[in-house]
């Protein structure tokens, strides 16, 4: 695990600083390799418009990306999702996510905002949580600006953004901002149990693994009391009131299991939740559309799931 693995060269996150582990290629990366290697033509990128804006984060303005089906009609609003990416809380960005978010935005029919919350450990818990709920409650506020129905806004995210997401409309909750009308958290972190089933199955698992959410932890937790937080821990959290949940899991993934009791956690709580779990696949394969054939499935599930909430909204907007 300490020497340098495979045609892109890693190195364990564990073994190296948070900088360091930034410039190294990513899972997405790794899929354009593989698709390169396998000879496939890359991906058509036409479909989705982007820009680049701003958006109010807790301590000031934070970069974000905006995704339009360009095929929308003009003048309309369409619904929102505020996605948010993977990456331990450390690493990555919205440009590592790009594949994601793309796919949200043309399974959905939808506007995407994807938001790049500052990242640990130059700032730690919660800073990450305090950005997405600030980028929310911008969102509600200002949804016209970016094409976007302020009465149709959903979350969703990957790994630490699928935290997000769930963590974010709990904390909208509380604040008694408007609810988003679903939730789309790609395998979660859920809690901070390092010796769940799947953590055993998958110690030594790639792209995530037991030493290396033992990592992004170290670098984004204050203190060792933080693990037990219901932000970060959400099978402790209060569920109660939430809007419907789609969770999709990955079979090779220590967090498989957290997301189980996660599930299970917001059945028992009243919240109306579909999990879906791919075999085969490990953590991080949602974008990777290009090269598996079950992200695409997975993005297509996702997308019809997000798109009946947001039918359902129109025809009764209490819901």
């Amino acid at each position: 695990m300490d020497a340098l693995t495979g045609p892109l060269r890693l190195r364990p996150y564990y073994t190296l600083a948070p900088s360091e582990a930034r410039l190294q290629p990513s899972f997405a990366d790794g899929v354009v390799a593989a698709t390169q290697i396998a000879g496939r033509s890359p991906p058509i990128l036409s479909g989705i418009a982007t820009r680049e804006i701003q958006v109010a984060g807790a301590a000031g303005p934070i970069p974000a990306r905006v995704y339009r089906p360009t095929d929308a009609p003009v003048g309309v609003p369409l619904p929102v999702i505020v996605y948010f990416h993977g990456g331990g809380w450390v690493i990555a960005d919205r440009n590592v996510y790009d594949a994601s978010a793309r796919a949200l935005a043309r399974e959905s029919s939808a506007v995407v905002l994807s938001v790049d919350y500052r990242r640990a450990p130059e700032f730690r818990f919660p800073a990450q949580h305090d950005d997405a709920l600030a980028s929310y409650r911008w969102t509600v506020a200002n949804a016209p600006s970016i094409g976007g129905d302020p009465a149709r806004i959903a979350v969703a995210g990957e790994s630490a953004g699928g935290n997000l997401a769930i963590a974010t409309a709990i904390a909208a909750r509380d604040a008694g901002l408007p609810a988003p009308i679903h939730i789309l958290s790609i395998y979660p972190i859920a809690g901070s149990d390092l010796n769940t089933p799947s953590y055993q199955e998958n110690a030594n698992a790639m792209p995530l693994n037991r030493a290396a959410m033992a990592w992004f932890l170290h670098h984004t937790l204050r203190t060792d009391a933080d693990a037990s937080d219901p932000r970060i821990n959400l099978v402790a959290a209060n569920l109660s009131g939430l809007p419907p949940v789609t969770i999709i899991a990955a079979q090779i993934d220590p967090l498989r299991s957290e997301g189980e009791m996660l599930t299970e956690r917001l059945r028992a709580a009243g919240v109306t939740v579909e999990r879906r779990e791919y075999p085969r696949v490990t953590h991080e394969f949602f974008g990777s559309d290009m090269l598996l054939p079950e992200a695409k499935t997975a993005q297509v599930y996702a997308g019809a799931r997000l798109r009946a909430a947001f039918v359902r909204n129109i025809a009764d907007p209490t819901k």
